[in-house]
């Protein structure tokens, strides 16, 4: 079997398993609505109703107060921009021919790498201030926002790697070609190099964007206000253990159905962009 079959039949089976998934997990919610009917007789609205009730909440956050998915995906954007900006420059400190900027680039790099997102959030809630007093005037830096630059730095190593490993693989014909024609290393960077690497960057980037994104009710562990949050306040607030499923489940529709089709964009580009020997 060829690569490019192979890569047909995975594209034409995958989403029907994940439609026989999606299945049947929702006939095992209909099954425990009926048997939370059964033995309740009819006395408490039904998990359906419930979770219609509370999906509001989960999605936008209470009224007048931004959060829930919405928070999260916010957060998704805002992280993978300064996320992106910042690996931009690390990934050029890492090629510099000044071996300084060189190492500390390097150093910068494998420690955001490879420390627990987890750990990184504490860091950054607990080093940060509440507030910020610039030129008299009083800024408050919420905890999401902290929460947000503590997951850009993980992603800002990794983009780092992507904008190293993109530029590599330009052909050395290419900087050589530049050279002879008068080009300086910045020029020929900005101007030859990294156009060429952005459809080689997009693929892997944009992976890194649903990772960044179904990572993001950690933040919750961190006091902000996202839909992890509300799905457990909304628990406690029903108090209701056949609940406990249903409301995690609706949540993981919520990261499915924005994830998915991005996830699947990607492989699409992946083929578009194929560097071919």
């Amino acid at each position: 079997m060829t690569a490019d079959t192979s890569w047909k039949l995975s594209a034409t089976l995958t989403p029907r398993f994940l439609l026989g998934v999606l299945a049947l997990l929702a006939l095992v919610v209909v099954a425990g609505e009926a048997w939370a009917q059964l033995q309740v007789g009819g006395s408490r609205s039904g998990i359906l109703a419930t979770l219609w009730k509370w999906t509001p909440l989960l999605l936008v956050g209470p009224p007048r107060e931004f959060g829930g998915f919405a928070l999260n995906v916010a957060v998704s954007f805002l992280a993978m921009a300064i996320g992106t900006v910042g690996g931009l420059v690390l990934g050029l400190g890492l090629i510099s021919h000044f071996v300084p900027l060189r190492r500390v680039s390097w150093l910068m790099t494998q420690f955001f790498r490879n420390s627990p997102w987890l750990v990184l959030l504490f860091f950054v809630m607990l080093l940060t201030p509440f507030q910020l007093r610039l030129l008299g005037l009083t800024i408050p830096l919420p905890a999401w926002l902290k929460a947000t630059f503590g997951l850009s730095l993980p992603i800002m190593a990794n983009v780092a790697e992507i904008v190293r490993g993109a530029v590599n693989s330009i052909p050395t014909a290419q900087w050589e070609s530049a050279e002879s024609l008068a080009f300086s290393r910045m020029q020929t960077l900005w101007r030859i190099i990294l156009p060429q690497c952005v459809k080689r960057m997009i693929p892997p980037w944009m992976n890194w964007y649903c990772i960044l994104t179904m990572s993001t009710p950690l933040i919750s562990i961190v006091g902000v206000n996202d839909s992890m949050t509300l799905t457990q306040d909304a628990l406690a607030a029903e108090q209701r253990t056949e609940l406990l499923m249903p409301m995690y489940l609706m949540l993981l529709c919520f990261f499915f159905v924005y994830c998915y089709p991005i996830a699947r964009w990607n492989i699409r580009l992946e083929r578009k962009y194929a560097v071919r020997g």
